[in-house]
């Protein structure tokens, strides 16, 4: 399946959140709580109610963060 590059900084955007939603979360839950019976369903239930406010906020953040990044560095001679 093929994604118009259109829609890159979309997929860039739900992708990215995705993964990070998924490691910071499974991270606090272990930390907090340990391994436990109810831990799948709980990270599951903590990803979905996380994931739809990361995924504007990447979304609408990249833009900027690649900017400063631009600033920040400089090109190899």
């Amino acid at each position: 399946m093929q994604i118009p590059a259109r829609f890159a900084p979309l997929l860039f955007g739900a992708l990215l959140s995705a993964i990070m939603v998924a490691i910071v979360s499974a991270f606090v839950l272990l930390t907090t709580q340990g391994i436990h019976s109810g831990l799948a369903s709980q990270w599951l239930k903590s990803c979905l109610t996380t994931w739809p406010i990361a995924f504007p906020t990447v979304t609408l953040i990249a833009p900027m963060v690649r900017k400063i990044v631009g600033r920040l560095t400089v090109q190899a001679a």
